[in-house]
């Protein structure tokens, strides 16, 4: 499940006009990280100077989030998942999507 929720967050930014950097992360060098052989560093210096948000996760690991109950902020209802399914449904038909 987790690997099916980072791609949605994947596709969520790509849409949104991010730069998604996917693949295998290693030890570039003595002191540099690289995903699927491109240097990490070489990948962020086309965002120098500029502000980012970073967001790393895994999709082979870590505790499943259909298993976490939350509560909607908007609508009041009891979800599963990482967002409302109810809000979701009504934002993309108000977008017709």
């Amino acid at each position: 499940m987790q690997a099916s929720r980072a791609r949605d967050l994947a596709t969520r930014a790509y849409e949104m006009g991010a730069t998604v950097l996917r693949g295998q992360l290693v030890r570039h060098g003595s002191d540099g990280w690289a995903v699927d052989a491109q240097p990490v560093a070489e990948w962020l210096s086309d965002y120098e100077g500029r502000q980012v948000y970073l967001i790393a996760i895994a999709a082979d690991a870590g505790v499943s989030e259909d298993a976490i109950r939350r509560t909607c902020r908007t609508c009041g209802r009891d979800y599963e998942g990482s967002e409302c399914p109810y809000c979701r449904e009504v934002r993309l038909r108000l977008r017709g999507e």
